[in-house]
């Protein structure tokens, strides 16, 4: 048996055996956005949960990937992963059931079917997110692999945790939306939703959009232990990160720089600004959070073990 393949076997099962079927759920919402005809605010009843399939099944791999490495808490980690498994399967069939009847599954309050399931999706989307501040707490208790790695998976999923904060700006006030259902909140800002948005994905091109900042948040769960993976990979070619200390100087750089991107596109869409269009005021924060990045990662490397943040030694010597 390979190493990859016995690292396979000890993944979540039941976390996998879901991403599995989530993306079946993806085929399934694919065909019936080719042979069903129904459309919400100009796009296919079945392209939201195509959406949420196709994220949860990202969401639930990289969770399968990263719950054994909690090597000192194996019990609790394998119960969390049942439990983000049960709340997830029921959270995005509630999505399935509102595309099937031809309704909005968020915000929706028009009809108390309606409002029942939109109750149900926020008290699960509240415990998906105390959830991951579990993961998150236990993560920083303890090491995850080697110290870039781990450094790496705690800012992931920081950084996820505040992208699941900004659901909550989301969740303000009701009113009426483009059809005259009754809503309680909105995706965008200063328009109304269903308006005019990006191929796919929807964000508002006329207004701001809160599911920008919410959508780069929650993938920092991807994004960084693979910065992690590639400094690993680029260090046996380039003598320039060959050091640990230096990989983790970056790997904390580029972290905190996420935060500040999720905080930063918060702002733009708060503001009601499109993401596609953005003023000068959001291009020059955009510039001085590039600048700072770029500026303070090119420090990490020029001083290399002289020069790190102050808490990366304590990292790899405070966790055992």
């Amino acid at each position: 048996m390979t190493r990859t393949l016995r690292a396979l076997l000890g993944w979540h099962r039941p976390l996998v055996l879901f991403s599995a079927a989530m993306a079946g759920l993806g085929v399934l919402c694919a065909v019936g956005m080719v042979v069903d005809g129904r459309m919400l605010d100009g796009a296919s009843v079945w392209l939201k949960p195509f959406k949420f399939a196709m994220s949860f099944m990202i969401y639930s791999l990289t969770l399968a990937w990263l719950l054994p490495m909690l090597h000192k808490t194996p019990a609790l980690a394998k119960k969390i992963g049942t439990v983000v498994v049960s709340l997830s399967t029921v959270g995005v069939g509630l999505i399935v059931v509102q595309a099937a009847r031809g309704r909005h599954s968020h915000f929706n309050i028009s009809t108390p079917e309606d409002a029942s399931i939109f109750g149900v999706m926020g008290t699960l989307v509240t415990m998906l997110a105390v959830v991951t501040i579990v993961i998150a707490v236990l993560a920083l208790r303890q090491q995850a692999g080697d110290p870039v790695t781990t450094v790496a998976l705690r800012f992931g999923l920081i950084v996820c945790l505040l992208g699941m904060m900004v659901a909550f700006f989301m969740v303000a006030g009701t009113t009426t939306d483009a059809a005259g259902n009754l809503v309680a909140g909105a995706h965008s800002v200063g328009v109304t939703d269903g308006g005019p948005g990006l191929p796919i994905i929807g964000w508002s091109t006329t207004g701001g959009d809160l599911r920008a900042p919410h959508a780069v948040g929650l993938h920092a769960l991807q994004v960084m232990p693979l910065l992690a993976l590639l400094l690993t990979a680029l260090s046996r070619r380039l003598p320039a990160l060959s050091g640990e200390r230096v990989r983790l100087g970056l790997v904390w750089v580029a972290g905190i720089g996420y935060a500040g991107l999720v905080v930063l596109l918060t702002w733009q869409a708060r503001r009601g600004q499109p993401l596609i269009y953005p003023d000068s005021l959001t291009l020059s924060a955009l510039a001085g959070l590039a600048g700072a990045v770029v500026v303070a990662a090119g420090l990490v490397i020029v001083f290399g073990r002289r020069q790190l943040p102050v808490g990366a030694p304590a990292i790899k010597e405070g966790v055992s």
